[in-house]
């Protein structure tokens, strides 16, 4: 695959700790506020796989597999998972890790489209920025 090295270097790690101003009366992780923070995640990871202005067209299946607690830290993995000529698909993964020890597992994993746009918001080919 041409995009291998653009896709190693473009892996977006973005750790954060659940506090209690972003969970539920369960006191978990609302779930559009994990939605929001993928959606950014993978937008980074877009952005810096293509240094091309990128917006999301759609957001796949969305799997919560298990809540996120306050009070523990989070981890949202960005990854280009497929290149197309003017989108592409990038899957993010949230791991939740106990903030006292070194128990970790994978909460949620989703997948978002981008597409790349011109300066008038068309789309656009998306070009290889590694030879």
């Amino acid at each position: 695959m041409a995009y291998e090295k653009q896709i190693a270097e473009s892996v977006t790690r973005i750790f954060k700790a659940v506090f209690p101003n972003t969970v539920n009366h369960y006191d978990t992780l609302f779930g559009g506020t994990a939605m929001q923070l993928m959606d950014e995640a993978a937008f980074i990871t877009a952005t810096r796989f293509s240094r091309m202005r990128m917006v999301t067209v759609s957001s796949d299946k969305i799997d919560f597999k298990m809540a996120i607690p306050h009070g523990t830290i989070i981890e949202l993995v960005g990854t280009v998972v497929h290149v197309g000529t003017t989108s592409l698909k990038v899957e993010v993964d949230i791991f939740v890790e106990q903030m006292y020890n070194t128990h970790r597992e994978k909460a949620i994993s989703g997948s978002f489209t981008f597409v790349a746009i011109d300066d008038q918001k068309r789309p656009t080919k998306i070009v290889l920025t590694h030879e």
